[in-house]
């Protein structure tokens, strides 16, 4: 069960998520303020989704009222935050068995809509998610001379083996 795609798809989270907050950490300065705050919008708006799937997943009471938080955290507090909880996805989709990964969790979302999603879904979403706003914070960073780290799945699965990456997209940015 080692090549499950829940499981390969919280490893590659984690690993865009530190490499994307890694480049951010060195160039946060150079970025223009209005740039930065939507970039820490963006990564606090991930962070929030993932938090409440993270309970969703427990059966647990997540607390948010919406997708995001209600001040805007700092950069280091959302790096944290978010480096601990992708860890704690890692770790979830490791332990996860194929009878719970299909059970249906009942939930609600964060404006009280009723909502129904099997567990593997749930991962799914959740890395998916992420994916589709660090390609949002990557154009900001490029806007802005940054370049991105490089997260193709391609890459993330050459470092998995031990295989140099390439860093085509620093190419880019320039």
């Amino acid at each position: 069960m080692s090549n499950c795609p829940h499981r390969a798809a919280m490893r590659y989270k984690r690993w865009a998520t530190h490499g994307l907050n890694d480049v951010i950490a060195e160039n946060l300065g150079r970025i223009v303020e209005p740039d930065r705050i939507l970039v820490l919008r963006l990564l606090d708006h991930i962070h929030v989704v993932d938090e409440i799937f993270c309970h969703n997943l427990e059966a647990g009471f997540h607390g948010h009222l919406a997708p995001r938080s209600i001040e805007l955290p700092s950069f280091e507090a959302i790096d944290r935050k978010a480096r601990a909880i992708a860890a704690w996805y890692v770790d979830y989709a490791e332990d996860l068995t194929p009878e719970r990964r299909d059970a249906i969790i009942e939930f609600e979302y964060s404006n009280g809509g009723p909502a129904r999603m099997t567990r593997g879904e749930m991962l799914m979403h959740v890395a998916m998610h992420g994916t589709y706003h660090r390609g949002q914070i990557a154009a900001l960073l490029q806007k802005n001379w940054v370049a991105p780290n490089p997260d193709r799945m391609t890459d993330f699965l050459e470092s998995e083996r031990g295989m140099p990456g390439r860093a085509v997209c620093a190419a880019i940015a320039r």
